[in-house]
């Protein structure tokens, strides 16, 4: 179940939003695990039973953890054991199979069958919560909880578990106690929610239309090619922050406030900014579990590389299990690299045009080796964008380019904070709530009517 489907939208949310608001608050923990369960199970139960080990063994491991927290040996040994077993449960179900194709080039091993071994959703992101929790009651950050439904509650809390953010125990734990619902915070998820939909009905999947349209294309043209990667830079930044905006606006509904996950990242003048605000929640999980444990930046240069060297080895393998994810990480660590030696310093002192210009080539091309997990194509489409093939732009590119001028325009002013900007100077009062109201009225039906005619709803970030 997605939150663009229409059966999420019109049955599963008012259903659960109804029964939520009229049980007693003792029972609304248990009310929204017994959701969760059912949204996740909705179209693969299989995979329930493997959250549910990863639930249980992992709030076991607090317990002890926290028990044994006097003893330092005692209790790192069972953070050890936590972690190991999350890995574990993440690495045969993410990553058996790559494992196996890399052994089947040894001569020795290349007979190996191939394991066929399916991708349960989401258990990147539960996965990396169940790891911060034993983490951090081990760091003494936070208390472990007592109660299995709360925990429970918070792993598989349905708003952000099947693509983020990545929400810390820590920083939910009061919440997961006590939560005060208001009138303010349920409309301003609302918002939210209408506007997250929005990018992701009426941004994200159009331009996924025009990506597989220029991608799928012979020859497009040199401009061709370009508009394809565009379109798909776009795509995935509307498609990943619109779940991000959804998830947010869920939770307001129940009285949780997560992080905000993106905050424009197309807007950067480098690559250390880009990802300052592009998937925060992931960039701070490794910063905080990864890179600060092997030392930071406080153990000299060679060390820092290193260390960013391992950080975004992680990052790529953590996106997929393909070589095309690990040197998308290694091309964000050889960026991240370079401006720590000097490029930052020069794109500091550059003008802003510039830097912004270098900023989105980078991006651009590293969504192009995000994508293509057939490196073959990759080098296909590579050679499109960088040689003159006859023409810059195919007929069937430019009647593409032409059909979809309003909402390549739409999609580029949506991704700066232009938007947000204008929001803020509108003053409040009942003139401007009422429009307001009006606005998200409208938008949502404008989603829900694309719902309807559309039968293009991918959500990128699902297969992580």
């Amino acid at each position: 179940m997605v939150f663009s489907s229409l059966v999420f939208l019109f049955l599963f949310l008012p259903l659960v939003l109804l029964l939520y608001y009229c049980s007693p608050r003792r029972l609304r923990n248990t009310l929204i695990l017994l959701a969760n369960l059912l949204f996740y199970g909705w179209g693969e139960p299989v995979f329930l039973s493997i959250m549910l080990f990863s639930i249980l063994s992992s709030y076991g491991f607090g317990l002890l953890i926290q028990r044994y927290r006097q003893h330092g040996r005692l209790a790192k040994a069972f953070v050890i054991l936590s972690i190991a077993t999350s890995l574990a449960l993440l690495g045969f179900f993410k990553y058996s199979a790559f494992l196996a194709d890399i052994m089947r080039a040894i001569p020795l091993f290349s007979n190996l069958p191939a394991p066929v071994v399916p991708l349960p959703i989401g258990i990147s992101f539960y996965i990396f919560q169940t790891m911060s929790y034993t983490i951090d009651v081990y760091r003494g950050d936070t208390d472990a909880q007592r109660n299995v439904v709360a925990y429970g509650a918070y792993v598989s809390l349905f708003p952000q578990l099947i693509a983020g953010p990545i929400v810390r125990y820590k920083d939910v734990a009061a919440q997961l106690i006590e939560r005060h619902e208001n009138a303010v915070q349920f409309t301003e998820g609302i918002r939210l929610f209408v506007v997250g939909l929005a990018k992701k009905v009426l941004l994200a999947n159009p331009m996924g239309l025009l990506w597989d349209g220029l991608r799928a294309s012979p020859q497009p043209g040199l401009a061709g090619a370009w508009l394809g990667a565009a379109a798909f830079t776009l795509q995935i930044y509307f498609d990943f922050s619109g779940y991000s905006h959804m998830a947010r606006g869920l939770g307001k509904f129940f009285g949780f406030e997560f992080m905000e996950n993106f905050n424009y990242p197309y807007i950067s003048r480098s690559i250390s900014e880009f990802w300052r605000r592009w998937h925060i929640s992931l960039s701070t999980w490794f910063r905080d579990y990864v890179y600060i444990p092997l030392g930071g930046n406080r153990r000299g240069l060679g060390r820092t590389i290193l260390n960013l060297l391992i950080v975004w080895f992680l990052t790529g393998l953590w996106h997929g299990a393909n070589y095309n994810y690990i040197l998308w990480g290694l091309y964000y660590f050889a960026l991240l690299a370079l401006e720590k030696l000097f490029l930052k310093k020069w794109l500091d002192r550059a003008p802003a045009g510039i830097a912004h210009g270098y900023s989105l080539l980078c991006i651009l091309l590293g969504w192009m080796l995000f994508y293509f997990e057939d490196l073959g194509q990759l080098r296909l489409y590579l050679t499109s964008m960088f040689t003159y093939q006859g023409s810059l732009l195919s007929p069937h590119a430019g009647y593409l380019a032409l059909s979809y001028l309003p909402l390549l325009l739409a999609g580029i002013v949506a991704s700066t904070p232009l938007g947000r900007t204008l929001y803020a100077k509108i003053p409040t009062g009942r003139c401007a709530a009422a429009a307001e109201f009006t606005l998200c009225s409208l938008t949502l039906l404008l989603c829900v009517a694309a719902l309807v005619s559309q039968s293009y709803n991918p959500f990128l970030y699902f297969r992580f």
